[in-house]
């Protein structure tokens, strides 16, 4: 049966925060509705000190910054970006249109059609996320997406150069430097200076998610992302540098991140808290680091292998790394989550920066009923159908006036009448 031997805070303790959140960005919301730009500027100098004349790059300030970056990190992007497309378009040649003639006379199909605009937002802040770049903007090319705009914050009043590289390299129509709800807001409403996209992705802090779950439905959004969440299901095969390394490895992210470990391994439990505490003590983001393992931190003690899917299955974390003799085994039988990582020579940096699958993952449990980002969010699957022949109108008309009348439908029923009338041979 399992147990913990570390548990982290209890949910209820965030709610306050959760709602203080919610009030901040309605506030938001309203002012940039009816205050435009000059709202948005205001929210821009109040939380990021970002005043230009234009938030939008011109195609000559984006040449400048790209000259300014040394060529390895122009090659390294490149390099990144590349694996990220390539995969994106794999996937997307697994998506195919159909037509198929279901009865004599009766053809139904399906096109998956790109989304006409998406914004994507790339955060700042501590980190500048230079690889949210590439899983948003490039994934959206790759699906055949028009027009794409690209937002990221300021840092430190300077604009963040390897940022916007990424955003021109992986093919941004327009890139602002523009952060937080307001840049949220912008995209998805429009103002006199933007036009308004169709399409939201990209994760971003608890303010944004919360921007993106009030202004769903004027707009689709990838997924409402919380903190980054990492999980090891590890025996006795692992050791506890490793384990600790890589808990560590997304701990960092902030201060309430999930970092799990389930193991058959009372040992390996135990020997990881030892060597969390001796790592933190060189770590440079240890007062992230530390937190988020102090509060949220868990460790859970399992029988055997089947009981540690089961555990994973519950939790539904976002990022599953595996380190145990038979990694297949959760390949095969585990249900929920955001991407595995199986084996000690891959890990969650690889797929969060460069390997290719894309980083923008369910989090809070929501690897229970959806992926991540991909290039299939960026495609509407749209139905069609045609009827060819008399006879299979009048077939499908006589049924469809017998349903339509079960239902008090007679205007429905009246176009399935009018059908079996006009096309009937008697």
């Amino acid at each position: 049966m399992a147990r913990f031997i570390k548990e982290g805070i209890s949910e209820e303790a965030s709610f306050a925060a959760d709602v203080k959140v919610r009030q901040t960005v309605e506030g938001i919301i309203d002012d940039i509705r009816t205050g435009g730009d000059k709202a948005v500027r205001k929210f821009s100098v109040k939380f990021d000190k970002w005043d230009p004349k234009s938030f939008r790059l011109s195609g000559a300030e984006r040449e400048e910054i790209l000259a300014s970056l040394p060529s390895q990190t122009i090659e390294d992007i490149q390099f990144a970006q590349e694996q990220v497309r390539n995969f994106a378009l794999h996937q997307k040649a697994a998506l195919t249109d159909i037509e198929v003639e279901t009865l004599p006379g009766v053809v139904l199909g399906h096109k998956n059609i790109p989304v006409s605009s998406v914004g994507c937002y790339v955060p700042g802040g501590r980190y500048p996320m230079v690889a949210s770049a590439h899983m948003s903007v490039v994934t959206a090319k790759a699906a055949g997406v028009k027009r794409v705009v690209a937002c990221t914050p300021p840092i430190n009043g300077e604009i963040p150069a390897a940022t916007v590289a990424a955003m021109h390299l992986g093919g941004a129509d327009d890139i602002y430097i523009l952060g937080g709800v307001q840049a949220i807001v912008s995209m998805v409403m429009g103002t006199e200076s933007m036009q308004s996209v169709d399409f939201l992705v990209g994760p971003g802090n608890a303010y944004v998610a919360e921007a993106k779950r009030q202004l769903f439905g004027g707009v689709g959004i990838d997924l409402l992302a919380g903190p980054t969440e990492v999980l090891i299901i590890a025996d006795d095969s692992a050791d506890a540098e490793m384990v600790a390394t890589d808990l560590l490895g997304q701990a960092e992210h902030g201060p309430t991140t999930p970092a799990i470990l389930i193991t058959t391994n009372e040992d390996l439990a135990h020997a990881t808290i030892d060597e969390i505490k001796e790592q933190l003590k060189t770590l440079p983001t240890a007062d992230v680091a530390g937190v988020a393992w102090k509060d949220c931190g868990q460790i859970i003690l399992v029988d055997d292998l089947e009981e540690a899917c089961q555990e994973a299955d519950r939790i539904a974390s976002e990022h599953v790394q595996v380190l145990t003799k038979d990694n297949d085994y959760f390949l095969e039988n585990m249900r929920n989550y955001g991407a595995l990582f199986l084996g000690p020579r891959t890990n969650v940096a690889y797929g969060d920066k460069v390997i290719g699958t894309n980083h923008t993952l369910p989090t809070k449990m929501a690897a229970r009923y959806t992926g991540g980002l991909w290039v299939g969010k960026f495609l509407k699957t749209v139905t069609y159908q045609k009827v060819l022949t008399d006879e299979a109108s009048v077939m499908i008309g006589e049924y469809c006036s017998r349903l339509c009348d079960l239902e008090n439908f007679m205007a429905h029923k009246a176009q399935a009448d009018l059908r079996v009338k006009r096309y009937s041979k008697n």
